[in-house]
Formats: structure tokens, C-alpha cells, sequence
């Protein structure tokens, strides 16, 4: 089960972070991402667009790490950061399900649901 949820997590911050990358270098995706406001991104939303790719990365190492496929995923901090994250993608659920923007509610929705649920997977590790 706890590989099934790794891969799927990994599976999914990448295709957001190759999303992100999308939107930063100014392709038209922009509806899909930030509130959906924007098919191309202003300059300051292209900017944490790159930002972003760096936390989906800092993401997937705290999960990889708690599942123990790097060292370190005992420790208090991948413990409590496993947890936040749940409680991240457990708001990102609501925060997408209420965008005003169609395709980021039926796109985002979905990953956001099974990002939460691969993350508690992984949480709940021993």
C-alpha cells in the first residue's frame, strides 16, 4: 500500500511541477493553476510558479524520507512535516473545490483528494 501511495504522490507532484513550468514559461495553462484567473500568467504568478517547483520537490523528498527510501524518516521533523503536508492537501481539497475556475475545480479537485490520501498513507507509516 505504501508503495502504491509513493508512486502515485511522486506521480502527481510531477505532473504539477511539470505544469508549473508550463505556466511559468508563459504557455496558456494558467486557468488550471493560481484561481484559474489568467490563461497566461502575470510576471509575479510566473514567479511563484517557479517557486512552486521547488516545493513539490521539497515535498516529494519529505515523502520519499517517511517512507523510507531515503534516510531520515523517523525523525521528528519528516514526522510532523508528513502531517502538515496531509493537512495541506486536505485544505488544498476545499480551496480548489471552490475556485471560481471550472477547469482548475475538476483538475485540481481530483489530484488534490488523491495527493491528501497518499500523503495520510504515508503518514501513517510505522
Amino acid at each position: 500500500m505504501i508503495t502504491l501511495a509513493l508512486t502515485s504522490a511522486l506521480v502527481l507532484l510531477a505532473a504539477l511541477a511539470a505544469l508549473q513550468v508550463l505556466v511559468a514559461l508563459g504557455l496558456p495553462f494558467g486557468h488550471f493553476v493560481w484561481g484559474g484567473q489568467h490563461k497566461v500568467l502575470p510576471t509575479r504568478l510566473r514567479s511563484a510558479s517557479v517557486v512552486s517547483v521547488v516545493l513539490y520537490a521539497a515535498i516529494a523528498a519529505v515523502l520519499l524520507s517517511r517512507a523510507g527510501v531515503i534516510p531520515g524518516g523517523d525523525s521528528t521533523f519528516v514526522l510532523i512535516t508528513t502531517w502538515v503536508l496531509f493537512g495541506y492537501f486536505a485544505l488544498g481539497i476545499l480551496m480548489n473545490a471552490i475556485s471560481r475556475s471550472r477547469p482548475e475545480r475538476f483538475t485540481m479537485t481530483p489530484v488534490t483528494i488523491a495527493l491528501a490520501l497518499a500523503t495520510l498513507i504515508i503518514a501513517m507509516t510505522d
